[in-house]
């Protein structure tokens, strides 16, 4: 519960009653997603309605070490746009060396989803911002203390007037960082060439591993669900008999909700190893071994977890799928 009563006292002070009411005015047009049919429906709050100055602001602090109080990491030092936005660590260091708690997921597509985080404490983008920035394992900074070191800078300066039409401040920096993660999208993999029409896309091994995916047998797609590739709903995948971090119920605190995550999304699923909410599993064969084995039997272990038998050639076949996930054009 640590990080949750920390993230409502950072809310408090970043986000007063009548700042989130608010509506900056701005006089730039308004950035159109530009996002394919199949996709489902997403929110942006009015009070922070996508603009270019706000992204390029959001940007900037994104990949700025200035952000953490020892001025070693950005955002971007553990979301790696390389490897799609997500971490090659297992867990990822923070400031002074010192280590995180759990491995750090892609930021792509960030405008689609509910909440925030593996155990799905946190509801929007804005207050999601200010975790990483206060945790003492990650940049450790007090957002008033970030505040105070850049507002000297005079490109802040401008870009923050522009953008919000106020200097550099917590709700400037909280929503110019959701601004640009929102503008995140992972859309352009060979499988949404396939789904827009073009048969050849996918050759037959790869077609053969999607027949697979979405079979009765292994269910992958009823939590994966396309074409997000996540249904954002908790789940127990039996990764241990006993769990290190309990998951989801350091939200509910109900017992049955201990080691349920929220379903992560295979998107650039190829890039974005190791796996799992501790980073435990290396590659894309250990994770599908781990499922094909039914899981170590946790006591709320989801019954969709169940033991299923692939030959090695389905075995490739499936991973060969999940490779036409990558979005080569944005990593």
């Amino acid at each position: 519960m640590k990080r949750i009563l920390f993230i409502s006292a950072l809310v408090f002070v970043a986000c007063s009653p009548k700042e989130q009411e608010e509506i900056i005015p701005t006089l730039e047009a308004t950035v159109e997603l530009a996002i394919p049919a199949y996709f489902p429906a997403y929110h942006i709050p009015q009070d922070n309605r996508l603009t270019k100055s706000r992204i390029a602001l959001g940007k900037k602090l994104f990949f700025d070490k200035e952000l953490s109080k020892d001025r070693t990491i950005s955002c971007g030092s553990c979301h790696k746009q390389s490897a799609g936005f997500a971490d090659t660590l297992a867990i990822s260091k923070g400031v002074f060396g010192r280590t995180g708690k759990r491995n750090a997921p892609t930021v792509y597509n960030m405008v689609f989803s509910p909440y925030f985080f593996a155990e799905g404490g946190v509801h929007t983008l804005e207050m999601q911002a200010l975790a990483p920035i206060g945790d003492e394992n990650e940049m450790d900074m007090l957002i008033a203390d970030l505040v105070e070191r850049l507002r000297p800078s005079a490109a802040y300066e401008e870009l923050s007037m522009k953008a919000y039409n106020q200097s550099i401040s917590p709700y400037v920096i909280t929503r110019a960082l959701a601004a640009y993660q929102r503008s995140l999208l992972s859309i352009n993999a060979k499988y949404d060439d396939y789904l827009q029409g073009n048969s050849t896309a996918l050759n037959t091994q790869e077609l053969r591993g999607l027949t697979l995916f979405q079979s009765d047998s292994l269910a992958c797609a009823s939590c994966h669900t396309p074409p997000l590739f996540t249904n954002f709903e908790f789940y127990n995948v039996g990764l241990y008999a006993n769990y290190a971090d309990n998951g989801r119920q350091r939200i509910t605190l109900a017992a049955e909700d201990n080691g349920k995550f929220k379903t992560p999304s295979l998107r650039n699923i190829a890039i974005t190893a190791p796996y799992m909410h501790d980073g435990s599993l290396k590659t894309l064969d250990e994770v599908v071994s781990h499922f094909a084995k039914g899981g170590n039997g946790h006591m709320n272990q989801d019954t969709l977890i169940k033991p299923f038998t692939l030959t090695s050639s389905d075995k490739d076949a499936l991973i060969a799928f999940l490779k036409t996930l990558t979005d080569n054009e944005n990593n």
